[in-house]
């Protein structure tokens, strides 16, 4: 028997959903869209994580349903994580239209709580 060692695994791509409701009696109805990742009973609202590529028509269907009160979908996605350029430098401190802010960078020196 061989073993097929070419198949890779890949992630689905994930978007996280916020659906406020007025019960949780339909929280059923919830789980057959998506991943249900938290629930809080006292504000009733659910999170969920939906497929990327059904995303859009996924969250019309939630936002149509008769017990959801509000929907919001989440940006983490659409915000870039790469600040490995940008600290320490001017350009964190990115300003659309120059104020006339100037921006001074200060060498900090990080001391330890051992060497205090």
């Amino acid at each position: 028997m061989q073993v097929d060692t070419t198949v890779e695994f890949k992630p689905k791509q994930r978007r996280g959903l916020i659906v406020w409701v007025y019960s949780l009696r339909q929280l059923k109805n919830l789980k057959r869209y998506g991943l249900v990742h938290y629930v809080s009973r006292k504000l009733k609202y659910v999170v969920l994580y939906l497929d990327e590529d059904l995303f859009e028509e996924t969250m019309n269907k939630i936002e149509h349903l008769h017990f959801v009160r509000n929907v919001a979908a989440s940006y983490r996605p659409d915000v870039e994580m790469n600040f490995a350029e940008k600290i320490g430098t001017k350009a964190a401190y990115q300003v659309a239209d120059d104020d006339g802010f100037d921006v001074e960078e200060l060498n900090t020196t990080i001391r330890l709580a051992e060497n205090v």
